[in-house]
């Protein structure tokens, strides 16, 4: 009798695990549309304001690993509630500075360390909730990542062209507790599964977190993260200014950067269900081959056509490989130390997406121009796809690796 219930109540918590992934990371990569509007009215230049999103990405690093311990030890649910007050706290103080050190401090920090409580922690969560459709589950987790270009994004833009940034700023701001403190009451921990484990529930040797960081897996896994972001990030950012450069009007600009995060959700959803029936692995390294060449694609688009078309499939990649790390990490750890071991590989990811904010506004101010971004970004990509080639098939930690590591 507690196995359906267990079940049902597992997708109310990728629901508030989607709200919050789609607020949380929304909100900070809502900067790429306040990019230009903050530059001119501020005098900043777009490295100095590319610079917070940089800083998110840092701080999110160390913020990923910090939460992602900590709800493994005390609970998801305190995480998360901390991450929300958080992340309305940078937003409207963020909306109120008047320097750039301010702006970088608040939107930078306070932001970065909200966005990395939802992610590892609510992915980890929704993988002990769902046995069955796993790979499905934490797709529709990270899918809030793909939702927010379509309402945060435009939410922002019309706020900016209605009222100004700092006000859209600040309404954003108000908006993310007023949804994100009451789901976080809907978080609740797994029960604890009655009877023997399932073949994949768990590797075959027990490690603790300090020996699964010293794994050739977890290397391999977070090398392949790092680089993935490291390629992708860049041209996300700088998607709109880098539409806008080419002639599209703003707010056809930000449409493209919605038909993107639309199509990364579609992609989310269509690699977990495959990696479901054909395995995580190969679905990660085709998915990060599309990805590179789609960034390598970027060289050659100028037109408002061409641009959809690209975000399509660039979106479908990008957006389809994010979940499908923590299935890996689900898959070769378990569940006991998942929160912990994610949550350090979401941190190099972390680190990798802090890299292309800050290199694509300083080529930008450097050249006038994004080629050295797409160009330097597509051999990272390729670099993804070497490593997560290295990433072992099999579905368990050797027994031998296991001894090793005790």
């Amino acid at each position: 009798m507690s196995k359906p219930s267990r079940f049902d109540y597992g997708w109310v918590i990728v629901a508030a695990g989607a709200l919050m992934t789609c607020v949380g990371f929304g909100t900070m990569l809502s900067l790429a549309v306040f990019l230009q509007p903050i530059s001119e009215a501020m005098g900043w230049s777009r490295a100095g304001v590319s610079a917070a999103a940089t800083l998110d990405f840092v701080v999110m690093a160390g913020a990923a690993f910090f939460w992602g311990t900590l709800s493994d030890r005390l609970g998801t649910r305190i995480v998360v509630l901390s991450g929300s007050l958080l992340l309305g706290l940078g937003l409207v103080t963020a909306s109120q500075a008047a320097e750039l050190w301010q702006f970088q401090l608040c939107f930078g920090v306070l932001i970065g360390m909200a966005a990395g409580s939802f992610y590892a922690p609510m992915m980890a969560l929704a993988s002990a909730w769902i046995d069955q459709h796993r790979s499905l589950a934490v797709a529709l987790v990270s899918a809030g990542m793909g939702v927010s270009p379509v309402t945060v994004a435009p939410t922002a833009s019309w706020l900016i062209s209605t009222y100004d940034w700092r006000t859209a700023m600040l309404v954003i701001g108000c908006a993310a507790w007023a949804l994100l403190i009451p789901a976080c009451f809907l978080v609740r921990q797994a029960p604890v599964a009655a009877g023997p484990a399932t073949t994949d529930a768990a590797p075959e040797a027990e490690l603790t977190a300090a020996q699964a960081l010293r794994t050739p897996q977890f290397i391999a896994l977070a090398g392949a993260h790092f680089a993935c972001c490291a390629a992708h990030s860049g041209p996300i950012f700088h998607m709109v200014s880098y539409a806008m450069v080419c002639g599209i009007a703003p707010l056809a600009a930000v449409t493209v950067y919605s038909v993107a995060g639309l199509s990364g959700l579609g992609g989310r959803l269509l690699l977990g269900a495959m990696a479901d029936r054909i395995g995580a692995k190969p679905v990660l390294v085709g998915g990060l081959l599309v990805q590179a060449m789609c960034i390598a694609t970027y060289l050659a688009v100028a037109q408002l056509g061409e641009f959809y078309a690209l975000s399509v499939a660039f979106g479908l990649a990008y957006g389809g490989v994010m979940p499908l790390y923590a299935v890996l990490v689900r898959e070769f750890f378990g569940a006991r130390i998942m929160g912990t071991v994610f949550g350090a590989v979401s941190a190099f990811a972390s680190l990798g997406m802090a890299l292309g904010p800050w290199a694509g506004g300083l080529v930008f101010d450097n050249f006038q121009r994004y080629t050295w971004l797409h160009a330097g970004s597509f051999a990272i990509g390729l670099a993804a796809v070497a490593v997560a080639l290295s990433f072992p098939s099999k579905r368990r930690l050797p027994l031998d690796l296991g001894r090793a590591a005790a």
